[in-house]
């Protein structure tokens, strides 16, 4: 199924996120492996709507070729991640444990 009514699948292949979710200290390794659960059981009408997760458009950054929006979401309380929505799947482009790096400023 696409669409907002289908459930998120979740893109984790991009070697940045790898080397940041698996270089995490163990307390927030755990609290985003938490998150990325809860991510792959939502909708993506529920994941725009979750106030726990703030998914946000990214505007301050120029997204990367053939992206149209960069968006932010929080991993854990220290971590926000930046993703794109692509049909079904959320393609995660970063895990930033340093909330103002998220944005291009750091």
């Amino acid at each position: 199924m696409i669409g907002d009514e289908a459930t998120i699948r979740l893109d984790l292949n991009n070697p940045v996120v790898q080397e940041n979710l698996l270089t995490l200290e163990n307390a927030e390794r755990h609290a985003a492996m938490t998150t990325l659960n809860k991510i792959r059981q939502l909708t993506w009408i529920q994941l725009y709507r979750d106030q726990d997760l703030k998914w946000e458009k990214i505007s301050s950054i120029k997204p990367p070729q053939g992206i149209d929006a960069v968006y932010s979401l929080r991993i854990s309380r220290a971590c926000r991640a930046t993703a794109h929505r692509d049909g079904d799947f959320i393609r995660f482009l970063t895990i930033a444990p340093d909330h103002d790096a998220t944005y291009g400023k750091a």
